[in-house]
């Protein structure tokens, strides 16, 4: 089993966190989150992306409006609400937990 093989539950639970992370930055369209983890071992299809997109829109953390587009119909682009700005500040503190741990674990 190669390491991305054993790796690749973590990079899919990871998921959730960078989309918070990306649309955190501004409103965001799905191609847009595409493009941007397109470069990093987080690449995804809008298969994968849209499910994601709604359950994180169920579950309060995300919403979205429609803009025109000049270069055809109207995109969704998605912004963080206050439960998914909570949620991912919440995240981030973990995350720099769980790193302190691995790093403390190897010394």
């Amino acid at each position: 089993m190669t390491v991305n093989e054993k790796f690749g539950a973590i990079r899919k639970g990871l998921l959730e966190f960078l989309i918070l992370k990306v649309i955190d930055a501004d409103k965001v369209y799905v191609a847009d989150m595409l493009r941007k983890l397109a470069a990093t071992e987080f690449a995804t299809q809008e298969g994968t992306l849209y499910p994601l997109l709604s359950r994180l829109r169920r579950e309060g953390l995300v919403d979205y409006e429609w803009q025109e587009s000049e270069t055809g119909p109207p995109r969704k682009y998605y912004k963080l609400t206050a439960s998914g700005r909570s949620q991912l500040a919440e995240l981030v503190d973990y995350w720099h937990a769980i790193n302190k741990t691995i790093e403390g674990l190897g010394k």
